[in-house]
């Protein structure tokens, strides 16, 4: 659109006829002060329309407002040669890919497209009931892991899983899921298959998954990960992963940490369970959650 515009007040020689303003006449500064109400994505589409524009999208007055309050610890995590004396616009930039915590069990990072902050929990960093009896559990390498690794559960009776994770998150409403999957994946003769032999006992009772913040805030809820009882629908994780959505949470005081718990539990001793890969745990902006996460999996709360 704004291409356009410019067009109407352009002579052949791609120039404003005499007496006739265009884009480029509007000053640097005055461009700034538009860009800062407007999106990361937007302010890069915007950049290409001339010199101007593309200054002013580089401006730190623009870049400042994007970045969040939590900005400078996330610096702070990067090696001591990275971040320092940059340009906001790029200090934006280097914060979306993907920062290490925790020696290398969680990480934090920006959507490029909105400026939230994201993070994730790997298997590693979660307290896992039974996890150093090779009987029940073996870690697993995993090309489609963001840890390039999962924890799969081959059988076990009492089904426990729990977590937590303290970070300044920016204010706001954020969502925390579980990425799971019902049986693994192996090679057979140079093809990938999926391997589903030891999937049982998920399709008897639901997992209930609870998150819980440090300011008292609670949500709970159940799934079927495999075919549901009689008053559920069939679950969707089996064979590919799935993002079961446990909750939202509202951050209001951005200057402080969250403290955020979750768990995932199966703990009726009546029947094993088996065949489960866990990846990890995400939370992100609730904006960011697609509309059609889970929508069809075995919900029962």
């Amino acid at each position: 659109m704004g291409a356009n515009l410019s067009r109407v007040y352009e002579g052949d020689d791609g120039r404003p006829p005499a007496g006739y303003p265009g884009l480029a006449d509007i000053p640097e500064n005055c461009i700034a002060g538009i860009f800062r109400h407007l999106s990361p994505l937007d302010i890069c589409k915007l950049a290409r329309l001339n010199r101007a524009f593309k200054g002013a999208a580089s401006s730190d007055l623009v870049w400042a407002e994007k970045l969040p309050v939590c900005y400078q610890d996330m610096l702070s995590k990067l090696p001591l040669s990275k971040g320092q004396f940059l340009p906001k616009k790029e200090i934006y930039a280097l914060l979306c890919k993907p920062i290490s915590l925790d020696n290398g069990t969680k990480e934090v990072w920006l959507d490029k497209a909105t400026g939230g902050v994201c993070l994730a929990i790997s298997a590693r960093a979660m307290a896992i009931t039974g996890i150093d009896d090779h009987r029940y559990w073996r870690w697993i390498p995993c090309e489609e892991s963001r840890f390039h690794e999962i924890a799969y559960l081959q059988q076990l009776w009492w089904f426990e899983v729990d977590g937590v994770v303290k970070f300044q998150l920016p204010a706001g409403e954020y969502s925390l899921s579980f990425r799971l999957r019902l049986g693994t994946s192996a090679r057979r003769l140079g093809r990938r298959v999926q391997v589903f032999n030891q999937v049982h006992g998920w399709d008897l009772k639901p997992v209930q998954f609870c998150l819980s913040t440090s300011d008292g805030q609670h949500a709970t809820r159940g799934y079927y990960l495999d075919q549901a009882g009689e008053d559920g629908p069939v679950g969707d994780a089996r064979g590919k992963w799935t993002d079961y959505h446990v909750g939202n949470f509202v951050v209001e005081n951005e200057n402080k940490l969250t403290e955020v718990k979750f768990s995932m539990t199966q703990i009726d001793c009546t029947h094993s369970k088996g065949g489960l890969s866990l990846d990890s745990v995400s939370i992100v902006p609730s904006k960011l959650q697609k509309e059609t996460e889970n929508k069809h999996a075995g919900c029962y709360s």
